[in-house]
């Protein structure tokens, strides 16, 4: 991948560890300024001065619309953001038996927190001519695969994730703003800690989604770089 030749700002959720932290990492090291944020805002600001004194370390829950606007009104305009954060807190279950509590915590970060996230950042890059949002999803999420019995509420929540993102990609055609969902795999996480790929391998997915040339694809699923199946 090659270097900006415009120095663009990207903010990161759930960027505290696993996924989210190598994502910023790979993107700083692209050249990019980075926002890492979490709802720990001292976890945040940890990582922020281990990736280097000119990437900033922000509170930010999902989940939270205040927390989403009080982070929208303290960075500014941003020019990408990586909907990272995520939770799976049913795994083990099953549909007919899963609590819908979880399944609702789970929508409400995974999908809604998303969602939120993007329409707080999303109208400053429609009014800039120039944006990218990425959503990590999953392949639990995807018809191809097919959905995971065992994550009913995870794999529904990624299911979704994949609808906002073709609508928002259908949405914002033409405005210089490009939305895509990638797949990183099974990736070694506390959420997934026997996985087979690495953090660092998988950011490199995600990176590259940020650093989509103008009319790159829009609206797709990502897995190693290149369109796949829904």
């Amino acid at each position: 991948m090659s270097r900006q030749t415009v120095t663009r700002t990207v903010l990161v959720t759930g960027a505290n560890r696993g996924l989210g932290r190598a994502v910023s990492a790979r993107l700083r090291a692209e050249g990019l300024r980075v926002v890492v944020t979490a709802r720990d805002s001292d976890q945040a600001r940890a990582v922020a001065a281990e990736l280097g004194p000119d990437v900033v370390g922000l509170p930010l829950d999902v989940a939270d619309r205040d927390s989403v606007l009080r982070a929208r009104d303290v960075v500014g305009h941003v020019d990408a953001v990586v909907n990272n954060a995520g939770v799976l807190v049913d795994a083990g279950s099953d549909p007919l038996s899963v609590s819908l509590d979880a399944v609702r915590e789970t929508l409400a970060v995974n999908l809604l927190g998303s969602w939120q996230v993007t329409q707080a950042f999303v109208p400053g890059m429609v009014a800039a001519g120039w944006g990218r949002v990425v959503m990590v999803t999953s392949g639990t999420g995807t018809f191809t695969n097919g959905l995971f019995p065992r994550t009913p509420g995870y794999s529904v929540s990624k299911a979704a994730l994949n609808g906002l993102t073709v609508m928002l990609a259908a949405q914002l055609a033409g405005t210089g703003v490009l939305v895509n969902a990638v797949n990183p795999g099974r990736v070694r996480t506390r959420m997934m800690p026997d996985a087979p790929r690495s953090a660092a391998e998988a950011a490199g997915d995600v990176a590259a989604a940020v650093l989509l040339p103008d009319g790159g694809p829009n609206g797709v699923l990502l897995r190693h770089q290149r369109p796949s199946a829904w």
